[in-house]
């Protein structure tokens, strides 16, 4: 499971330092995608695994489904950590994710999340984490 919060910043070739509490799950080659919110998502092989096979599930005359497999998989990327513990994250994933400078790693259970510094702190006020809870009983929470 992953969870805590790191700030790193990106060099000008694109590279980021995993941190090594998140390396120890994520592996020395993990998968790194657009995500939902803005940020990139990384998964360890394993839990790719999972998610590709209920992509692949969905229906294909749904557009919905198709859209929904093509903004996850055309995107994706396989990261390989250096002797440094850095990744390399391909321009288009910088892009999308808007990330510059600073960016911040955030554990999320089986993934982790990467923003940018700017935009983790617009997305992460949680201002209205009450009313959300609220509506996390009928998730089963």
């Amino acid at each position: 499971m992953f969870m805590g919060e790191y700030n790193h910043t990106i060099d000008a070739k694109g590279r980021v330092i995993i941190p090594s509490r998140l390396r120890e799950s994520l592996g020395e080659e993990f998968v790194v995608t657009k995500g939902l919110d803005g940020c990139l998502f990384a998964y360890p092989k394993e839990e790719w695994s999972v998610f590709e096979e209920k992509l692949g599930a969905l229906p294909l005359t749904n557009s919905n489904a198709r859209k929904f497999s093509r903004f996850f998989l055309a995107g994706a990327a396989m990261a390989e950590v250096d002797k440094q513990g850095r990744i390399l994250i391909p321009p288009v994933l910088r892009e999308f994710a808007a990330l510059e400078k600073e960016v911040v790693l955030v554990g999320v259970s089986r993934r982790v999340e990467i923003w940018s510094k700017e935009r983790w702190e617009t997305e992460s006020t949680f201002d209205d984490v009450e009313e959300i809870a609220e509506h996390m009983e009928g998730l089963g929470l």
